[in-house]
């Protein structure tokens, strides 16, 4: 099933679209996707039974699939290519950080580029939202702990992230710079996690391509590992890391400037466009 919420910045409801592909009001059954919300979404649900959402005034917007999670917990460094590009050494263990929840955006919403970034990169990225509490969990019982999947940008300036106290929160979590969406995606539409095709393009140019098989670390051993340190809640958003392609791997990084059009996309996930304003 694909869920998505939609409406106008902080008045998001939440949807789901039917076997024909229609787009189904859900704000009977629940008022919203997120904490304490995503349990009452198990099971069979009769999409007929619930309105078509009007959109004779035009496409809707598509919010962020889950509304305000406690955590977004990021993995970075996490494929082998991009680790290359980056000159680092491959990780002898999941490198996780945290991006602020209020950096969520729709996936085709307008990024505000900050007065103070001037190094702004591109990061598509695979992202798991969490369905129960999860905590000490093992490899093998981590996927069960998935509510679905989406496409996630970890937009980042890297020189506030990397030149300016090692802090790589504070480059990554900037208002907007988690595009998210547009739809979550249950675990039964996708038969592979780990054989997914993901890619970016810039002003058409295509920056990322790639597949989630060049992880170094597994959607299932990131969520058990993560698990072992701090209790993941239904809701979290876990990002699990982006390919080789991004602006700072190049001897010149053309990085993102006002009036940028970003496109990114993944297998059976949907895709999204952003562009960056001033």
């Amino acid at each position: 099933m694909k869920f998505f919420r939609w409406g106008a910045v902080g008045q998001e409801r939440p949807g789901a679209f039917d076997a024909g592909g229609k787009k189904r009001d859900l704000t009977s059954l629940v008022q919203d996707f997120g904490h304490n919300t995503l349990h009452k979404l198990t099971g069979e649900i009769d999409l007929d039974r619930f309105p078509v959402v009007d959109e004779t005034n035009g496409s809707i917007r598509f919010g962020p699939p889950i509304s305000r999670p406690g955590k977004v917990l990021c993995a970075g460094l996490n494929y082998r290519a991009h680790v290359n590009e980056a000159g680092a050494k491959v990780p002898e263990e999941p490198v996780l950080f945290l991006k602020s929840p209020t950096s969520l955006s729709g996936a085709n919403d307008d990024v505000d580029l900050p007065s103070w970034s001037n190094a702004l990169d591109w990061e598509v990225e695979l992202c798991v939202v969490i369905a129960r509490r999860a905590r000490n969990i093992t490899t093998d019982q981590a996927l069960d702990h998935v509510f679905g999947y989406a496409v996630g940008n970890d937009l980042s300036d890297r020189e506030i992230q990397l030149n300016r106290g090692g802090q790589w929160t504070k480059g990554k979590s900037a208002d907007g710079f988690c595009p998210l969406g547009p739809y979550l995606v249950t675990p039964d539409e996708v038969e592979n996690i780990q054989s997914l095709s993901l890619w970016t393009r810039v002003n058409g140019e295509t920056v990322q391509r790639s597949s989630t098989a060049d992880m170094i670390f597994s959607v299932a051993e990131i969520i058990a590992y993560a698990s072992n340190l701090m209790t993941l809640e239904e809701g979290d958003v876990i990002m699990t890391g982006t390919p080789e392609g991004c602006a700072m791997g190049r001897a010149n990084p053309p990085w993102l400037k006002r009036g940028d059009i970003v496109e990114s996309g993944i297998d059976g996930l949907g895709d999204q466009s952003f562009r960056i304003v001033a």
